[in-house]
Formats: C-alpha cells, structure tokens, sequence
C-alpha cells in the first residue's frame, strides 16, 4: 500500500483485518520481479522469512499474535489469470502467519453488492481502499482511508457475503 506508513492501520487494529480482493490482475512494481521468475520458473518464493514476504509476514504475526483475526477473500474469473496461479501459489505464507483466505468464483458473485475497489476493513469500522489503474500497478492515490459508518457497513457486508460462499484456500482447486 503506497501511503507513508502503510502499517498504521494494521497496526491500529485491535479486533480483526478482513481484505477483499476483486481484481484478476495485480502488476505493482514491487512484485514484478518475484512475478516474472515465478513466470519462468514455476517456483513461487513460499519463504515467510524471505527479504519480499518478511514485511508482510512480521506485521501479519505481531497482529495475529495480538488477537487481531486476519481474513482475505478473493473474486476470481475462472479460469483464472496466470497472475490469479502465481498469487494461489504464494497464499501459503499468509496461512503461515495466521491469515485465513477464501476464494470464490467470479460467477456465484454477481447477485452479491459489492464496492467497486478492493479494501481492508479494520475493527469493522475503518476502510483502506486500494486504488489501482487499469493495467493494475497502483493508482494516485494508492489508498484512501474512509471511515464513514455507511461505508464501513457496506463493505463489512460484502465481505461477510463473499466469506460466507467462497472455497477455503485448501479446498480451492485452480481451473
């Protein structure tokens, strides 16, 4: 999350972090490397104490150390992106650090509302929208903080919607 400290939020979190994830395609620069030798190779860095993964990894432990219960959902077209395999790859260093992750397929979504940017929700009352541009790197602004309790319902909502039909990260079979 390009923001000055992208933790802040993560780190203010006290109860849970649920991140929902619409897109098929992420291009962010900072991925780009381990993306393409993914790409070539077939091997995706499933290090959790690897130099990419360890920012993640440390926040993710320190949070759910602390009680906070991390949940990410992810929306995919099936079949799915070579970018949606190379992210279903990595997804076992978040089940590592504590994070549960759940995919559901684009088509049992669509009777679903959802708000048009992936987010984080924090402590159900704060939302991190990530904006991104068409071609999926990051968009100016990166992120946006909303904390109106209209907002933060409906995108509470959501993901409790998109939860409630989607395939645990172990029962999900890419097609």
């Amino acid at each position: 999350m390009p923001q000055k400290d992208w933790t802040e939020p993560f780190r203010a979190a006290r109860v849970s972090a649920v991140h929902l994830e619409m897109r098929d395609l992420y291009a962010v620069g900072d991925e780009s490397g381990p993306y393409d030798r993914w790409r070539e190779t077939g091997e995706a860095d499933t290090d959790p104490e690897s130099d990419m993964w360890r920012p993640w990894t440390s926040l993710a432990r320190d949070m759910t150390a602390a009680g906070v219960m991390m949940r990410r959902a992810r929306i995919v077209s099936e079949p799915v992106t070579e970018y949606i395999r190379y992210e279903h790859a990595g997804t076992g260093v978040n089940l590592a650090v504590g994070e549960l992750v759940r995919w559901l397929p684009r088509r049992l979504a669509s009777d679903l509302a959802l708000p048009g940017n992936d987010f984080w929700l924090f402590d159900g009352t704060t939302v991190v929208f990530n904006h991104f541009t068409g071609n999926g790197d990051w968009a100016e602004p990166g992120t946006e903080t909303v904390t109106d309790p209209n907002v933060a319902k409906l995108c509470r909502d959501a993901f409790e919607s998109v939860w409630a039909r989607a395939t645990p990260h172990e029962e999900y079979k890419i097609r």
